[in-house]
């Protein structure tokens, strides 16, 4: 078996191309941001891209892959202010532009906002190369969690500047799109997120593991997922906790992640199961072992803990905006809540507890509704958006083709 290297449009092959990505938070580090990147990453490569990965190094003995599908440039990098196991790298522009003169991209795609990435949009646009970027996080919404509310303008002001300077800015949403175009983004594009339902699935509940939590057989196990910090809007998950106790008893709060508040909320909280992090098939088995899924974020720009619990079976309550929105119909899927509407959330929140079901019922569509969200089909269009910033224009059916997939075989 050979792979043929025939990369011309003529044989309807997309070209592959060199892809500098610029992030400032990679795996290890676990946040939704870290794994979808991860996600894209390896899409591109299986589609027969390059990649070379710009990040701050992360711990002192971090040190760089080289060669391969995939090499990594390590810039210098600083603690993110409250924000612990995030790092913000230092500017590298003079790096990045001897590194980009002597081996040039075909195009940069910066994924974070932080100096790094400032500084990679500038050396991208000093040598003339196509800059992508993308829309994660709602810096600017954040800073009224961490006493910094005075900051959302300017935050605000300079993320719109970051993303103008690029090409164009993709986002998870189409209600995303919409805000920031209204906000003042010039060029903004959906590319949606995927889940991996062979790792995320019903199939891995575990009985010993509800009954680590405390959990008599038919009990009710309530779970969210995710940092346990300001912004997560955690206090109505309790809230709502707390009047599903009074109609079942039997239910217990578990919350899965780490973050500034767990001390203090498990002293708080002493009857709730702090789970801690977890990942790959343990986070599964957690997610797959709760009967209830709670989120009520407010800041997100996305959620992918929405697809990875609905993957797991499991009846999701969330606000009615970012991934939920796109993907959750009320009472046909999951429950939804007015955005901003607590009381409505927690009403909803104990009407689900006690209609077991109507939570089953619904957890199963849930299960139906994420094998449709394939992450194959996100990766074809985000390579397919790559391409046509970087040659606009390029034929739809030179595009569709992704080089990975062309093969010959010699007997």
């Amino acid at each position: 078996m050979r792979t043929l290297d025939y990369t011309t449009e003529e044989l309807g092959v997309a070209p592959r191309l060199r892809i500098a990505l610029v992030t400032e938070t990679w795996p290890p580090e676990v946040n939704g941001v870290a794994m979808t990147l991860r996600r894209m990453v390896d899409g591109l490569i299986e589609r027969g891209h390059s990649l070379q990965l710009v990040r701050p190094r992360q711990t002192p003995s971090d040190t760089a892959l080289r060669g391969g599908a995939l090499d990594e440039v390590l810039s210098r990098s600083l603690r993110l202010p409250r924000y612990e196991g995030l790092k913000l790298g230092l500017p590298a522009r003079a790096r990045l532009i001897r590194e980009w003169t002597v081996r040039r991209p075909d195009l940069v795609h910066v994924a974070t906002e932080g100096p790094l990435g400032w500084t990679a949009v500038t050396a991208a646009n000093k040598l003339r190369i196509p800059v992508t970027s993308d829309f994660h996080t709602n810096f600017d919404h954040y800073s009224s969690h961490y006493g910094m509310a005075w900051l959302r303008q300017p935050v605000a002001a300079y993320l719109r500047r970051f993303h103008n300077r690029t090409a164009i800015t993709f986002v998870p949403t189409a209600a995303l799109a919409a805000q920031l175009s209204a906000r003042g983004y010039d060029r903004v594009e959906v590319i949606s997120r995927g889940v991996d339902t062979q790792l995320y699935s019903p199939t891995r509940r575990d009985d010993a593991l509800r009954r680590s939590w405390g959990l008599a057989p038919g009990a009710l196990a309530v779970m969210c997922v995710g940092r346990i910090a300001p912004e997560k809007n955690l206090a109505l998950v309790l809230r709502a906790f707390s009047e599903i106790r009074r109609q079942r008893p039997d239910a217990r709060l578990i919350l899965v992640g780490d973050g500034p508040l767990r001390s203090a909320l498990a002293r708080e909280h002493p009857q709730v199961v702090f789970a801690g992090m977890r990942h790959g098939e343990d986070l599964a088995a957690h997610y797959a072992s709760a009967d209830l899924f709670l989120f009520p974020s407010q800041t997100e720009t996305f959620g992918n803990v929405t697809l990875e619990a609905m993957a797991s079976g499991l009846c999701v309550l969330a606000y009615d905006y970012a991934a939920a929105s796109e993907v959750i119909r009320d009472l046909g899927n999951g429950g939804l809540a007015t955005l901003g509407d607590a009381d409505g959330f927690v009403e909803r929140a104990v009407h689900l507890a006690c209609a077991d079901e109507l939570r089953a019922q619904l957890g199963a569509a849930a299960r139906s509704s994420a094998e449709g969200i394939d992450w194959e089909r996100v990766n074809d269009r985000f390579a397919e958006a790559l391409l046509r910033i970087w040659r606009p224009g390029l034929a739809p059916a030179a595009v569709a083709q992704a080089p990975a997939r062309v093969r010959g075989a010699d007997a």
